[in-house]
């Protein structure tokens, strides 16, 4: 997914102006110019969403008072439908406000708006106007998401995922799915091993969302799944569901996957070079596996960063490194290359960092390199 830094800086005035432009040429007297410098007048110093809403609230001020109206003429603007591979974000990045207008505006008429979000996915998502939806019109909302989740169209089935996921990002928490998942894997009954990696992705990402809150649904879940429908759809949905539970170590996730025997595997030899690195450096972790047992495991290998805080204290992230089948008696060796790099969502600060390995979560050996800045 595109960042939210990245991508706010597009809702602006050439963004409304293209907007605007597409309804004018429907929609006559469409305004252009005022909307274009209503919202770069209005969007200094607001994030992603507020600045989408700018957008919006432009065009409920200009389109016809009558929401059915005003709508058919922002349906009319969408083009045509997205292929499989075609990013909402990079493609239809600019109907997120026509779907923000429906969200908004469209509540008294839920039939017509579920109508015109079934049609908004299709081009762009429908994945943050469904949620008010399913609070406010909770019975017809999930049964149309049921419809949408054996829709001949990807992105409509995607939707019927990625609308219901508990903790989606950017958008407000599904509380009453956070404490009951049921009604979110009953919709996603049918998409396990949907034929678009596109869709699959989703209901991964929405069985992580579950394991967060509920990990033995997703556990139970999930072990089902394999055993009803084993396909390599499936299997792929599955491990990738299962991937903060892995990194966290939970033994029976593990298992499911066919991860075996961590306790009889070890790690004889661990490098992280170099000692000391700047921001801008990459860091190379050099390991040997060993097998210790006299037949063969599948074991998932990661390894464990402690980034130091401002505050003088450590937090972990963990980062996948390889699930490799041993042999009895095997010993392998592998290399990560690691790059000490400022993202979004991590500050370096200088001091001593602790690199883990974990096999199939547990901790097998540690070592340590200074961070200066």
């Amino acid at each position: 997914m595109a960042s939210e830094y990245g991508l706010k800086r597009h809702f602006n005035g050439e963004a409304a102006h293209l907007i605007g432009g597409r309804i004018r040429a429907v929609h006559p007297e469409f305004d252009v110019e005022s909307y274009a410098a209503e919202v770069e007048r209005r969007i200094p110093g607001k994030e992603l969403k507020d600045r989408v809403l700018v957008l919006a609230e432009g065009l409920r001020t200009r389109l016809p008072d009558d929401y059915p109206g005003a709508v058919s003429i922002l349906l009319s603007i969408l083009g045509d439908e997205l292929a499989e591979g075609e990013g909402m974000f990079n493609t239809s990045w600019f109907l997120m406000p026509v779907a923000r207008f429906v969200e908004e505006y469209g509540l008294d008429h839920p039939e017509l708006s579920l109508d015109a979000i079934e049609e908004i996915t299709r081009r762009h998502t429908g994945e943050y106007a469904i949620r008010p939806y399913i609070e406010r019109h909770y019975e017809p909302t999930m049964k149309r998401i049921a419809e949408w989740a054996h829709s001949p169209s990807h992105n409509v089935r995607r939707l019927a995922s990625e609308g219901v996921r508990p903790r989606l990002p950017w958008a407000r928490t599904l509380g009453m799915f956070v404490e009951d998942p049921r009604p979110v894997l009953e919709i996603l009954e049918p998409l396990r091993s949907d034929p678009s990696e596109y869709v699959r992705k989703s209901v991964a990402n929405n069985l992580n969302d579950i394991s967060k809150d509920t990990p033995d649904a997703a556990l139970a879940t999930a072990s089902r799944w394999l055993e009803e429908s084993p396909t390599p759809e499936t299997a792929w949905t599955v491990r990738h569901g299962l991937r903060t539970l892995v990194k966290k170590g939970d033994q029976q996730a593990l298992a499911i996957l066919g991860a075996t025997g961590g306790e009889r595997v070890q790690v004889p030899r661990l490098t992280v070079t170099p000692s000391w690195v700047s921001v801008g450096d990459t860091l190379v972790i050099d390991l040997d596996v060993a097998n210790t047992d006299d037949r063969a495991h599948s074991v998932t290998v990661d390894y464990v960063v402690h980034h130091v805080r401002k505050n003088g204290r450590s937090i972990p992230k963990v980062f996948k490194l390889t699930t490799l089948d041993l042999a009895a008696g095997e010993r392998r060796s592998l290399r990560k290359s690691h790059p000490i790099k400022e993202v979004q969502t991590r500050t370096y600060y200088p001091g001593e960092h602790r690199v883990d390995i974990q096999v199939n979560g547990l901790v097998k050996a540690t070592q340590r390199f200074g961070l200066r800045t």
